[in-house]
């Protein structure tokens, strides 16, 4: 199970927010790039990196920390937050992100991210499956949509589309332990998915637990930035 550490951008820092609150933040360090290092100087391969500012823009505003971690580290990057024209994901991966996440325009727009997975390829465009309950959450996870998250997933595998953030919006920066049954559900019932789990994940006893689900792989975040995981625990994983 690949192990991804998260860094959400707001101001040009990090930040971690409680439930997608933007009024429950916290802020652990201006210097994102020393962050990503960091990672990188701990064995980690992978970054997720979300552009909260993008996020509530619409489109992406951190391109200059992005192009900064590409530049600094050998970090695989995931980019996601405010990527809702094929000119913002160009401007995304030429910054230097290897995989753009496509979540709230996936919900409006699904033609659009459609056309993308034919043109660049599920490698490429990974799908942010932000969740709370059974629906999924979009506009930085302040609405909810129609969508349940099983009919999201089904529709873009028939799409061609592999990779999926499943985000637990309800847990997400709370330090409460993540879905492990709903992972578990999504495991079984779409085996030929690659499930990534966002949210909530708090301890090493968790990360065994989603590897042992047949997860593909675990965000971290909160638990990094407070302590509850340090880096040398993630060695095994690695």
């Amino acid at each position: 199970m690949e192990i991804i550490p998260a860094i959400d951008l707001l101001n040009g820092q990090c930040v971690r927010l409680s439930a997608g609150d933007f009024a429950r933040q916290t802020t652990y360090d201006a210097d994102p790039v020393a962050v990503a290092q960091r990672f990188a100087d701990a064995g980690l391969r992978r970054l997720h990196l979300v552009d909260l500012d993008g996020a509530r823009a619409g489109h992406p505003v951190n391109l200059v920390v992005l192009e900064a971690i590409a530049r600094h580290t050998t970090l695989d990057i995931d980019a996601g937050g405010g990527i809702q024209t094929e000119a913002a994901l160009a401007q995304v991966l030429n910054a230097g992100a290897a995989h753009a996440t496509a979540g709230s325009l996936a919900v409006r727009e699904p033609a659009i991210v459609q056309s993308w997975l034919t043109s660049y390829g599920a490698d490429t465009i990974f799908l942010g499956a932000d969740f709370k309950g059974e629906h999924i959450l979009i506009n930085a996870w302040a609405d909810q949509s129609t969508w349940t998250l099983s009919a999201f997933i089904e529709s873009y595998l028939a799409a061609g589309a592999s990779t999926f953030i499943c985000t637990d919006v309800s847990k997400d920066g709370l330090l409460q332990g993540p879905a492990q049954a709903i992972y578990r559900r999504l495991v079984t019932d779409y085996p030929t998915a690659r499930f990534i789990a966002s949210g909530g994940v708090t301890t090493v006893a968790d990360l065994e637990a989603l590897a042992e689900a047949g997860m593909h792989g675990a965000i971290i975040g909160k638990a990094l930035y407070e302590g509850t995981i340090a880096l040398p625990d993630l060695q095994p994983f690695l």
